[in-house]
């Protein structure tokens, strides 16, 4: 890839790094963008029992109605999207950082459908396509410290940390 390619993919990846990072900050302290203090999950809401108790409508809606609230979903969920966005940030252990990262999104993909402005596509489809080429692409190399990551014992050890 060309150097000015490569530095576009870098962002791109801070970027969607940036998106994982925020929305686990707003949740757990309630910044009030999407989540009011009032529900901030350091003070005992739930990051998951607003969005899946009432948003889903689609052929998936009851699955997420249950899984809204249960500690089990919370946790999982917010510690999928600090971890996803961390190694984004940092261009680190991004095979697993795409993979997970694109699950999440496909799974809340299902949660809206159909989607509100398109009859398949949306946003998250699209996140999720990216976060696979960006490790295709081995973004985090340049700006990130996915070159070093790449080098340690562990991930020589077992190359799906790459």
């Amino acid at each position: 890839m060309r150097q000015a390619e490569t530095h576009q993919a870098e962002q791109v990846r801070l970027a969607i790094g940036w998106v994982f990072v925020w929305a686990f900050l707003d949740k757990t302290f309630g910044l009030g963008h999407e989540t009011p203090a009032a529900r901030a999950w350091i003070d005992g809401g739930s990051p998951t029992k607003g969005f899946l108790a009432n948003s889903p409508q689609g052929p998936f809606a009851g699955i997420y109605h249950e899984l809204a609230g249960q500690t089990w979903a919370d946790w999982l969920f917010m510690v999928g999207l600090a971890g996803i966005g961390i190694a984004l940030m940092l261009g680190v252990g991004m095979r697993i950082a795409a993979a997970t990262g694109a699950l999440l999104l496909v799974l809340m993909w299902t949660a809206v459908l159909p989607p509100a402005n398109n009859p398949f596509m949306d946003d998250h489809l699209v996140y999720a396509a990216v976060l696979v080429g960006l490790a295709l692409v081995a973004a985090g190399d340049t700006l990130g410290l996915g070159r070093r990551w790449s080098g340690t014992v562990l991930v020589r050890r077992f190359p799906i940390l790459k």
